[in-house]
């Protein structure tokens, strides 16, 4: 039976002790694609994934799963606290006493890092249900029975230029690249970054907003009023909470509660990337600023130019529009 994908080789510059060569990935196979009407782009993924993505296109997918989908640094570990609080009934106890990677867990992680030996992907098909699982896979690579099961999806979106900044950062951090911050910022222009292209990756969830099973969040929204959009995700689970119980949520879910959270401030991940990716000894933190608008402390007015044109470009006949 031929491959439902065709994957090509690329060459790149921001290879990394995290990831050393890339592939560009076409999803051909339409059949159960909720957008087949609107062919996917290609997309960019470490080489390592080549050898795992029938497997996560044939993944079993139960009713009860929960899935937090991002493209990288939009938000992801501050969501999968919130929907996992939220979807179990504000259980602290275990929040505090189980690592989040553990409650709600990374499905790629192991089918994309070159010096992880664990095959992720068959380890989260056996969690115990039900499952929270957290991807940054475009919606062209990620399992097909999403839209038919239609378990609960949410994806949070975040302002691309924010997101350069941050993906920079964990990039040299955890990933080891030590190339230029022109080179990787050149290529989240061109879309050749990991979880690439990046634009499209939202672009693809806002046309499945209105699906009852799809929540669409942005990440200045979550930054701007959380606590305002509290009863909204508690709605889509199903669930009601007195607003003493969202306020005490919104108090463990902002910013400096998770920093200091071993649970959820990814600092033994973080030590531990560091150290397989050549950066043991120096400083980062996994949660590091989190302002909406800090491109412009670290992007030149030429970068910030080009990404504005970038992204209008890509979102041209949509009527999405970013937060900032």
């Amino acid at each position: 039976m031929s491959s439902p994908f065709t994957i090509t080789d690329i060459e790149t510059n921001l290879s990394c002790p995290g990831a050393s060569s890339f592939v560009q990935i076409q999803l051909n196979d339409l059949a159960d694609y909720p957008l087949a009407s609107s062919p996917p782009a290609p997309a960019i993924v470490p080489a390592k994934f080549r050898n795992y993505a029938e497997q996560v296109r044939n993944f079993q997918v139960y009713e009860d799963d929960v899935w937090i989908v991002t493209y990288p640094k939009c938000g992801t570990t501050w969501t999968q606290e919130m929907v996992w609080l939220i979807d179990h009934d504000l259980d602290y106890g275990t929040a505090r006493d189980v690592n989040l990677n553990t409650r709600s867990v990374f499905l790629e992680i192991g089918a994309i890092a070159d010096k992880i030996p664990v095959d992720t992907v068959t380890a989260a098909a056996n969690l115990k249900r039900p499952r929270h699982i957290k991807s940054h896979l475009p919606l062209a690579l990620l399992p097909r029975q999403l839209w038919t099961v239609r378990p609960k999806v949410v994806y949070v979106a975040r302002n691309p230029k924010d997101v350069a900044v941050s993906y920079l950062h964990h990039y040299q951090m955890i990933m080891g690249y030590r190339g230029t911050k022109e080179a990787f910022l050149d290529g989240l222009l061109e879309d050749r970054v990991m979880f690439c292209p990046q634009v499209k990756h939202a672009l693809a969830f806002w046309t499945l907003k209105t699906e009852p099973n799809v929540l669409f969040l942005t990440y200045e929204s979550m930054r701007r009023d959380l606590r305002k959009l509290l009863p909204r995700v508690a709605k889509f689970f199903g669930k009601s909470y007195t607003d003493r119980q969202l306020d005490e949520l919104a108090v463990h879910l902002s910013f400096d509660e998770m920093k200091k959270n071993p649970s959820t401030n990814n600092d033994q991940m973080v030590r531990s990337a560091m150290k397989m990716n050549g950066r043991e000894g120096e400083h980062f933190e996994f949660m590091r600023k989190g302002i909406v608008g800090d491109f412009r402390n670290e992007l030149t007015p030429e970068y910030i130019e080009r990404f504005d044109r970038f992204i209008e470009q890509q979102l041209a006949g949509s009527d999405f529009k970013y937060d900032s």
